[in-house]
């Protein structure tokens, strides 16, 4: 007998479509607990999302309905489009369908998730791993126990938006925004499906996005500056058994889901639990020729290090076809207050990264190394060397990535709130949609994490304004950088003119509007839809000095403009 219904929904209706992989392991975590669960995807809905929740809910009565949230916005200082007020409109018709509590949660939920549990209007929230903490809730609403005994749970309640630490439980107390390891099921094997229309169609997403993913360990010990992962997934490493890892991965691939992508921090991370799952992978594949994991592919996001030999012979061995390395920078100097462990210091050198590049090279394993501009303390000097170091890799595409989302919880966020301390703006501080000066408060200065969390995503009016940071020491136009709309259009055409023409195939740029038609941003790219429109499998990158003769081919076919 079932213990009642849980739906979840994927409101995220942005193409090329990626799987919402934390509802496969809801999904499951919730169906070992004995209930029902059913998904209801708007991926594919985009147009007539409404009736499609109209006539599911007609016919069903959920005890719960789950909301994830991938990403709040583009994350893409150029663009800066938010997806939020998509997902609100989109939770709004829920609450009108239903009278089912709403609990939300995801990866991009997690950067601000007080402030989102506000906005939304939900009942509940989950900050970071779900699996055991939305299994406690429905168990709780079943029972007819106090959420209030759900350990983790955030809950909009009459006296506030509260997160939940126990005293009944033998866990250490959860704080405010701390992401605590007993959040993800190591143990469990999560199951994948295809062909299910209320389950995750992750065959349909094959074939449609060229990718699965696959989460060996969550969280991350680094803490560094701009990014958004030790907090929103956690910051120790919780690692998934092995064998139920590659469990997860020989169901994909007996599904003929062949390309499958890393969702972890960084592959390399504890590089000896990630030594062990390419093990297993390498034995399986040598024990029977019949395995669907000997046409495995495999793509990774790898730190430069660690990364040594017998770390890239597995990878060889285990079918990995491309390495995605954020290296960021060359410059230490730039690096030793960005790029940093636990205690502050750096852990790679461009030595690392080189000798990466090479290794992967030697066994046919193609490369994508990232670059990002415009932290505090960069020039055009210090872009210049990173280019010109970045491009004497030679590795298969090079990513030069321009500007900053700013986020609440992360490093930057933190520090640049501090130096405003509500009081004055701090160059640099820019929102194509801000209308006035950008002025942060610290957390200490605000009434509770909502209005803290508030003020990355919102102006005072409560319109959207996506904070972004660009380091006021590039050179521009007199007056942008104290501009809080100020366009660094200056440095975006500097950096265009580093790169030879020649060299152009091969590299990622940052683009203005109407400048290139080599857009590197995620959501809707026209180069990006004709590819996996046109069936082309394997990380989007592996293809992109073929993106001209792809994007004709595209347009030839009618599936991009």
């Amino acid at each position: 007998m079932s213990r009642g219904l849980v739906t979840l929904v994927n409101p995220n209706k942005v193409h090329p479509p990626i799987a919402p992989y934390a509802l496969d392991v809801l999904t499951t975590s919730l169906e070992n607990a004995g209930f029902e669960v059913e998904v209801v995807d708007l991926t594919f809905h985009r147009d007539d999302w409404k009736t499609f929740l109209t006539e599911y809910f007609t016919t069903r009565e959920p005890m719960l309905v789950g909301i994830t949230v991938r990403n709040t916005d583009t994350v893409y200082a150029f663009e800066q489009r938010p997806f939020v007020g998509e997902h609100k409109e989109i939770i709004t018709e829920i609450t009108r369908l239903t009278e089912a509590p709403i609990v939300a949660g995801g990866i991009g939920f997690s950067t601000m998730p007080f402030a989102l549990v506000d906005y939304f209007g939900v009942d509940f929230g989950v900050k970071g791993p779900g699996e055991v903490i939305v299994v406690d809730l429905a168990d709780a609403i079943a029972t007819g126990r106090d959420t209030s005994t759900v350990d983790g749970l955030i809950r909009n309640t009459p006296d506030g938006i509260v997160r939940t630490s126990t005293v009944l439980s033998p866990r250490p107390l959860v704080g405010p925004t701390v992401v605590k390891t007993w959040q993800v099921d190591g143990a469990g094997t999560y199951v994948r499906r295809s062909g299910d229309k209320y389950k995750v169609d992750n065959g349909e997403y094959y074939r449609r996005g060229g990718l699965a993913g696959i989460l060996t360990k969550s969280g991350c010990v680094y803490r560094c500056a701009h990014c958004v992962e030790p907090d929103a997934k956690g910051g120790a490493v919780a690692r998934r058994d092995v064998a139920a890892v590659v469990d997860e991965m020989q169901s994909l691939a007996a599904q003929g889901i062949l390309d499958q992508h890393t969702t972890d921090s960084e592959f390399n991370l504890s590089i000896s639990h990630a030594k062990n799952v390419l093990r297993e992978i390498v034995r399986r594949k040598h024990a029977s020729a019949a395995n669907p994991l000997n046409d495995l592919r495999l793509w990774v996001y790898c730190q430069p290090s660690p990364f040594d030999e017998e770390f890239a012979d597995l990878l060889a061995a285990a079918g990995c076809r491309g390495v995605n390395v954020g290296s960021d920078h060359i410059r230490q100097d730039v690096l030793a207050n960005w790029k940093v462990t636990g205690k502050g210091t750096t852990y790679y050198t461009f030595d690392d990264t080189e000798r990466l590049v090479r290794l992967c090279r030697e066994r046919g394993i193609k490369t994508m190394v990232e670059a990002l501009f415009a932290m505090p303390g960069e020039t055009w000097e210090t872009m210049r060397d990173c280019v010109d170091a970045f491009m004497a890799l030679d590795a298969t595409v090079t990513a030069f990535s321009l500007g900053l989302r700013l986020f609440p919880h992360h490093p930057l966020g933190i520090s640049i709130a501090e130096q405003c301390a509500g009081v004055r703006t701090v160059p640099g501080l820019q929102s194509n949609t801000a209308s006035g000066p950008i002025i942060l408060k610290p957390l200490s200065m605000c009434a509770d994490l909502v209005e803290y969390e508030k003020q990355f995503m919102f102006d005072e009016r409560g319109e959207f304004r996506l904070v972004c940071y660009f380091s006021p020491d590039l050179l521009e136009d007199e007056g942008t950088n104290t501009d809080p709309n100020g366009r660094w259009s200056r440095t975006v055409e500097y950096l265009w003119s580093l790169v030879d023409p020649s060299d152009h195939h091969r590299v990622m740029l940052p683009t203005l509007a109407g400048m290139s038609e080599s857009e590197n941003n995620y959501a809707d790219n026209p180069f990006l839809i004709g590819l996996t429109s046109l069936g082309y499998k394997g990380a989007f990158w592996s293809h992109w000095r073929e993106r001209e003769e792809i994007l004709r081919e595209a347009q030839l076919a009618g599936v991009v403009q």
